[in-house]
């Protein structure tokens, strides 16, 4: 039996090699910890049904290899998304001084409507921490960026960091400033009902608080 929903997102996670991204999707998908993680070659996929705001979203999720020589590989699965994970290491000062780079990426490269939300991994490892939660902040801020802290080994604000993302989008297809009709949104219509109820009501809505974006 296939799996019903009303929307489907497209998603990438990108950041640095090391930065956890794989065992971000893998606590997502899975519910548990990644043990043998090697750093991704060009690009993995998962997949996963949420409940947003009382819609089914398929979640159509992209990782990408972190390290420079799959760049050119990775650069062409940018093309369409409609939201992103910006993940660094908070204990790797390295991965979050490559932030801008990858961020210049996904908003040169995919929708130029992409939600990113800002992701700094490793939160467990609290003693080794290089990058403070007050400079991660500052710089989401600046980039207008949502911003999370996650744990891929507790799975602390993993679920969190994509329902966060999914909302946002979400609220800006009820808005009106996200169309699923157009060309390289990465949202896709799931439902044959919501595509006619899009058409015949364009009235926008007000826009929900939990979306910072």
């Amino acid at each position: 039996m296939s799996e019903s929903y009303d929307f489907l997102f497209k998603f990438l996670v990108i950041g640095s090699a090391g930065a956890g991204k794989s065992c971000i999707l893998h606590q997502f998908i899975e519910s548990k910890f990644k043990q043998d993680s090697n750093h991704t070659i060009g690009v993995e996929f998962g997949s996963k049904v949420v409940n947003v705001g009382g819609k089914a979203v398929k979640l159509q999720i992209w990782d990408t290899a972190g390290q420079e020589r799959f760049r050119s590989v990775t650069r062409s699965y940018y093309r369409g998304a409609a939201g992103a994970l910006l993940v660094y290491d908070i204990t790797s000062r390295e991965t979050y001084n490559a932030l801008t780079n990858w961020l210049t990426d996904a908003r040169t490269l995919a929708s130029p409507n992409i939600v990113i939300i800002l992701v700094g991994n490793k939160k467990d490892l609290e003693a080794e921490r290089e990058v403070t939660f007050l400079e991660a902040s500052r710089f989401a801020q600046e980039n207008e960026l949502m911003f999370l802290e996650t744990s891929a080994l507790t799975g602390e604000n993993v679920e969190e960091t994509f329902l966060k993302c999914a909302r946002c989008i979400l609220t800006k297809i009820e808005s009106g400033e996200l169309d699923p009709e157009r060309m390289g949104s990465g949202i896709q219509y799931g439902d044959a009902s919501l595509r006619r109820l899009n058409r015949t009501s364009k009235e926008p809505q007000l826009r929900r608080p939990d979306c910072s974006c």
